[in-house]
């Protein structure tokens, strides 16, 4: 019989251009203050689960360059490279293993530091080399072209986005790790910034940051005496599909992987109307029209309705269901660290350990984890054991 598995502690550092430590000294401080809030040492974890998108790097298997720094020392590895889902990857392993019964603690950490490397020159590989890399080149211009189908098909405007930007920067403000803190943020200040590729503005989109997280997981054999408030998982699904825009041509406004991954994720959760089940959300979202495209193929509006629904207020702080307290991946995007850091806000919403950015009483979480729109991961954590 499959065991329950929770989150039982957190650790992330703070996400900026950290020109002050190597990559083992980023991945130890994350590392060390997910353990020492429980008052724990590497002695005390059972496995561990790298997640890293080396090419950024340009360092080949990691896991072994790093050991000392992980603290492996003769227990088992896992390491994934699956892009920006790497670390909610890491976050659904653990799940799995533990609950199978192969281990009991496992530590999942994700980091990249990409101020020490090239992370366009990959992203441009994603392409289809004859018809697609030649205007969709990096990160970048992949996003203008989708966005421009979202906008044709749902009639967001700028106005709409730029909203998303606003609340996310504002709600960074309250996150001691976040990278771009604006409190003074405003709409027209995004719709004035630089445009990078239309309809994609500089303050639209999420900076380029490095950082690490980690989350440690523990089977109900002892998660409640590691912490008070386990954030017990629920659901931890992924989904994929194809890599090129030409085989998925509406791309963000039909993002077929983050569409199945809600299906089973509510389903497995018993989740039927998001806004009334789902307390907050910290979902991958990399640009602000990706945020709007979400809240569609999450269920948190009709199809057509994210620039409505972010209108509305319901996203925000104080709204029916705040999504990204946090300040999300607009605010900081280490990308092997991004999707376990949502991983990571949703545990500590749920055990009551988000600091200033806590939304009250929160029972039911929700995180995703975005690559590209060819593969989503999803985890539904509960403050009720399953």
């Amino acid at each position: 019989m499959a065991r329950a598995v929770a989150a039982v502690a957190t650790g992330q550092t703070d996400y900026a251009i950290r020109k002050d430590v190597g990559i083992p000294e980023l991945i130890r401080e994350a590392i060390d203050r997910c353990l020492d809030s429980r008052d724990l040492t590497l002695k005390d974890v059972d496995a561990f689960i790298l997640g890293n998108m080396e090419m950024f790097e340009g360092i080949n298997m990691v896991e072994h360059w790093l050991a000392d720094a992980i603290g492996i020392g003769g227990k088992p590895l896992w390491k994934l490279n699956n892009g920006g889902t790497v670390g909610s990857s890491t976050a659904a392993a653990a799940y799995y293993l533990a609950s199978a019964g192969f281990h009991n603690r496992i530590l999942c950490v994700g980091f990249e530091k990409q101020s020490e490397g090239s992370p366009q020159s990959s992203i441009t590989t994603v392409a289809d080399p004859i018809w697609e890399r030649s205007i969709m080149a990096g990160a970048i211009g992949n996003f203008a072209a989708m966005t421009s189908v979202y906008v044709n098909e749902s009639g967001v405007t700028p106005e709409q986005a730029a909203k998303v930007a606003v609340k996310a920067r504002r709600n960074a403000c309250k996150n001691p790790h976040a990278q771009l803190k604006m409190p003074d943020i405003t709409v027209e200040q995004v719709l004035e910034s630089k445009m990078l590729a239309y309809p994609v503005r500089m303050l639209d989109f999420c900076p380029s940051s490095d950082g690490a997280c980690a989350v440690l997981f523990s089977t109900e054999d002892d998660a409640k005496s590691l912490s008070p408030n386990p954030a017990w998982v629920h659901a931890a699904v992924t989904a994929h599909d194809q890599q090129y825009m030409g085989d998925s041509p509406k791309r963000l406004a039909e993002m077929r992987s983050l569409i199945e991954a809600r299906k089973r994720g509510y389903a497995y959760a018993g989740i039927e109307d998001p806004i009334r089940d789902i307390d907050v959300a910290e979902i991958y979202e990399p640009a602000t029209y990706a945020e709007l495209a979400m809240y569609e193929c999450l269920a948190f509006c009709e199809k057509g309705g994210g620039g409505r629904h972010i209108d509305s207020g319901i996203p925000e702080m104080d709204g029916a269901l705040p999504v990204n307290p946090s300040g999300g991946v607009l605010s900081a995007n280490a990308v092997g660290a991004t999707a376990l850091a949502r991983v990571a806000e949703a545990a500590m919403q749920v055990m009551g350990e988000a600091g200033e950015h806590q939304i009250p009483n929160v029972k039911t979480a929700l995180a995703t984890g975005y690559g590209g729109n060819a593969w989503t991961d999803l985890l539904v954590l509960r403050a009720e054991k399953p």
